[in-house]
């Protein structure tokens, strides 16, 4: 008994020593309690929808007022042109298009009339929730105009994900999922295994420059996450028969950008602990589960709090994931995924600037 007590002791000592350790291990599940929280969002918020009204008549404008007023519906714009609708979904400018024909007045009058709903289906149950509001605001604008209230049929058509299948959400989130695993978690365990061992002194002390160190220290993960990604990228069109309707060497681009990314903030993280416990630890709480809840991955966006949603734009997986899901299902290039494009690379050059000058600290 006196032995086992005496371990318990020691064990408890060595915790409370460790305070980075002892932190991370109290912060976690607050952290996951809120963040998920607050993420995790079954209802759908602010749905973009673009208006094409060819009658521009009475009634028209009327049913376009009432979709404005709604609070769950966004309006983002009134076009005359049906070509305007796919410009506009495969961008995100708005994820639900509702088509009112130039003959709509016309037939409101004669007592039956017809609109389309055209939804984006990257995002399956979201869309359908989504052409479910907007269906929902149509049919109860038309029981309300007078006793007489004409019928109006809602035809709806799904873009980029006509069947619904889920994997056409999921598989590109894995993809972010797994190649920030590979990338940040290894390395980050593999610095952390160098100061365990006291090499990582020996490197620190040796003529090599500290942007050369991590370049060294991550190009070996970088061809593993490299690999891992055309591994899964095969495995989601063979598989799961995830269509590649873009371009795949932008998607390839945004994958090396999004890589050095996660690479560097591996060596980030990894430069701040003092041990592997606590480098995966903290990767787990700054990347991992920011990587899940907040990049788009499961739950959208659109439908968090207003509060939370600039956060999720400094996830770099959300940012991967647009273009994954771009590439993939919108068929979008090099030129539909500039943004994306930009953004990833930024994030990688000020994350590589920063794990490089970490090292030196240490120095």
């Amino acid at each position: 008994m006196s032995a086992f007590r005496s371990l318990v002791v020691k064990e408890t000592r060595h915790i409370l020593r460790d305070r980075q350790t002892l932190g991370v291990l109290l912060a976690l599940p607050v952290v996951m309690v809120l963040l998920f929280g607050f993420a995790i969002r079954t209802d759908v918020q602010d749905v973009r929808v673009l208006v094409v009204d060819a009658a521009r008549d009475g009634q028209s404008l009327d049913l376009t007022r009432a979709v404005a007023a709604t609070p769950a519906l966004r309006l983002v714009g009134v076009d005359g042109a049906p070509a305007a609708i796919e410009p506009a979904l495969r961008t995100g400018r708005a994820s639900v298009a509702l088509v009112l024909p130039a003959a709509f007045g016309a037939s409101f009058a004669r007592g039956t009339a017809e609109v389309l709903v055209v939804t984006d289906g990257t995002t399956p149950n979201y869309a359908a929730a989504a052409e479910g509001y907007v269906r929902q605001v149509v049919q109860t604008w038309a029981a309300q105009q007078g006793a007489r209230a004409p019928t109006v049929r809602v035809a709806t058509r799904m873009r980029f994900n006509p069947e619904m299948k889920s994997e056409a959400l999921f598989v590109p989130g894995l993809l972010a999922y797994v190649l920030t695993l590979v990338s940040a978690l290894m390395t980050a365990l593999s610095i952390s295994r160098e100061k365990e061992s006291g090499t990582m002194e020996v490197l620190l002390v040796s003529p090599l420059r500290p942007g050369a160190m991590v370049v060294g220290k991550v190009a070996p993960y970088l061809v593993l996450a490299f690999v891992n990604a055309l591994t899964a990228l095969a495995v989601a069109r063979f598989v799961f028969h995830v269509p590649m309707r873009g371009s795949l060497a932008a998607l390839l681009v945004a994958t090396l950008a999004y890589m050095l990314g996660s690479l560097a903030l591996g060596v980030l993280i990894s430069s701040k602990t003092p041990d592997q416990r606590t480098a995966m630890m903290g990767t787990l709480l700054g990347l991992l589960l920011p990587t899940l809840a907040l990049s788009g991955f499961v739950f959208p966006i659109s439908s968090m709090p207003a509060w939370i949603r600039p956060v999720t734009q400094i996830v770099p997986a959300t940012w991967y994931i647009l273009a994954a899901r771009g590439a993939m299902l919108k068929g979008l290039g090099f030129t539909g995924l500039a943004k994306e494009l930009i953004v990833l690379f930024a994030m990688a050059a000020l994350l590589l600037v920063a794990a490089s000058r970490s090292l030196k600290d240490r120095l």
